[in-house]
């Protein structure tokens, strides 16, 4: 690719996947000047409620999938289970700059374990596991705490079980994780700091790298991202040129997810890759000259990318199905914080159903703040 796949104002960005992440790149796109269609199974879904147009069908829908190409200058996806197979079948109908290599890589947790240690990274030690008798001979390798996760479809904390002891080899959640098949059994890395870097680069090579986010989670899914992370300035940097490293050995178009543990020596080990905006780059909205949105939709259509600022700390806090009556409440009172809802119809427990930007001079007088709602009190 070169300067010639350059994509325009005017021209038409075809977003699979309808949910929030798709509903805020097509914001960002519609403020850039393009058109968005999003293929979604569900009527008036995030991203459809901003898009010019939604096609309401399944995402294995393979002729959805071509009116989609057929009606967009590019191609892009907000979430990994895409299926391969359609998007090879219709790379000639529309450009599709991220490819499906990306995807291939990223969907499979061994294949991406995998890159990374080709490409130089740190990850937890890893094994591949396909039935019991496979697990017990890791679990001897590897030892306790371990944790036994699916090889593909797991988010927030599904598929996945923490093992601590041969008690846990029986529970009925391993069987059930063991019962889809290829799985895979890592380590359990004594992390100090969760965090993570979001990167783009584009077909000319250009790249920009965000600032490091310090990530806590609850009940596996993210709760909240303060930024920039409270780490030393040879760890932050040392963390966004890993992100770049990723970006470079992969040849990424589009933004990037790289989630990492920081251990209390400062060596950095990689968990995971999102190829895609994250959850925890929500912050950038509001705190960056430009937001990963942004980001994303210049680099899938190969316009220059800026470098990022962050323009002040920031603390990003998710709103779950059972925090939204709370937030209901205090939407009057707080004054500074920025309330984001993504509109979802069904609010369900643990359903994420917005968020919460509070961009601060003081990070531990935010947090405080935060805690005192008791909105996030489990």
């Amino acid at each position: 690719m070169s300067r010639t796949d350059f994509i325009g104002q005017g021209k038409t960005i075809g977003i699979i996947g309808g949910g929030q992440l798709g509903q805020m790149m097509a914001i960002s796109a519609k403020y850039s000047g393009m058109k968005v269609i999003t293929l979604d199974p569900t009527p008036n879904c995030p991203c459809g409620q901003v898009a010019d147009d939604q096609i309401v069908a399944n995402y294995s829908d393979t002729s959805a999938i071509e009116e989609l190409a057929e009606r967009s200058d590019v191609l892009t996806y907000e979430f990994e289970n895409v299926d391969l197979k359609a998007l090879e079948d219709v790379k000639d109908k529309v450009a599709i700059p991220q490819g499906t290599k990306l995807l291939y890589i990223t969907k499979h947790r061994i294949r991406e374990k995998d890159f990374l240690r080709s490409a130089g990274c740190q990850t937890a030690p890893y094994i591949p596991v396909k039935n019991k008798s496979d697990l017990q001979a890791a679990v001897k390798t590897i030892g306790y705490n371990c944790v036994l996760k699916t090889c593909e479809g797991g988010y927030d904390g599904h598929g996945q079980e923490v093992l601590h002891s041969d008690a846990d080899l029986t529970n009925d959640h391993i069987k059930q994780i063991l019962s889809t098949g290829d799985c895979i059994l890592e380590g359990w890395v004594p992390f100090k700091v969760e965090a993570s870097v979001m990167v783009a680069r584009n077909a000319m090579g250009e790249v920009s790298v965000f600032p490091v986010s310090e990530n806590y989670n609850k009940d596996e899914i993210l709760h909240m991202s303060i930024v920039p992370a409270r780490i030393s300035p040879d760890v932050y940097q040392k963390a966004q040129k890993i992100a770049v490293q990723i970006a470079e050995a992969i040849d990424l178009r589009g933004i990037l997810g790289v989630e990492m543990f920081i251990l209390n020596n400062g060596e950095i080990y990689i968990n995971e890759l999102a190829p895609r905006p994250h959850n925890s780059g929500h912050y950038s909205i509001e705190a960056c000259n430009f937001s990963q949105f942004d980001l994303h939709d210049r680099a899938i259509c190969n316009w220059p990318l800026p470098k990022i600022k962050l323009m002040s700390k920031v603390v990003m806090v998710n709103v779950l199905g059972q925090h939204v009556a709370g937030i209901h409440k205090i939407i009057a009172e707080k004054r500074g914080w920025h309330f984001h809802d993504y509109g979802k119809a069904e609010i369900r427990h643990n359903r994420k159903m917005g968020h919460v930007t509070i961009l601060t001079d003081n990070i531990a007088k935010t947090i405080s703040d935060i805690n005192a709602t008791h909105i996030w009190d489990r």
